[in-house]
């Protein structure tokens, strides 16, 4: 047994062939014209903006654009995709927010590190020389050590 589906019903298309009695020799759907007349237009509002005399010519090259616009835009639109729903993707689709891919902040500079002439001591050997000399209280740090802690005695240190 074999199930039909209702396919055939929305592969017609919506056609119109011309006026009674003169007829196109092309087929073309409701929404190729829906679609066409306006994209002629366009077509040769363009070409007047980039400075086409309005002639045979120019007329004939796009009344063919029109046609390959047509055609590109009318493939994507059928009985499950219908123009409504392929104007509002493409209007979403232009107007949705982006990720930003050029960085914030300016020109990175090196005049802000500090370079000092002599090394710096280990960390275990900074706090056994400033033990075994007895560094008096309130008596600043010279060698090796950080300057936020320059101003500092071992008094500030001691509550740690």
């Amino acid at each position: 047994m074999r199930i039909r589906t209702d396919d055939e019903v929305y592969r017609v298309d919506a056609v119109w062939l011309g006026p009674p009695k003169a007829t196109f020799p092309w087929r073309a759907r409701y929404v190729a014209w829906l679609i066409g007349i306006p994209a002629f237009f366009v077509v040769l509002g363009i070409e007047r903006w980039a400075g086409w005399s309005f002639g045979f010519f120019s007329t004939a090259w796009a009344f063919v654009a029109t046609i390959a616009i047509t055609r590109l835009l009318t493939a994507k639109i059928s009985h499950e995709r219908p123009l409504g729903t392929v104007v509002a993707m493409a209007g979403r689709e232009l107007n949705t927010p982006r990720e930003v891919t050029t960085g914030t902040g300016g020109a990175v500079s090196a005049s802000r590190v500090r370079v000092r002439a002599e090394r710096p001591l280990p960390k275990h050997r900074r706090r056994r020389q400033y033990q075994h000399h007895g560094t008096p209280p309130g008596a600043a740090f010279t060698q090796g050590t950080p300057r936020a802690r320059r101003s500092r005695g071992n008094a500030a240190r001691a509550g740690r």
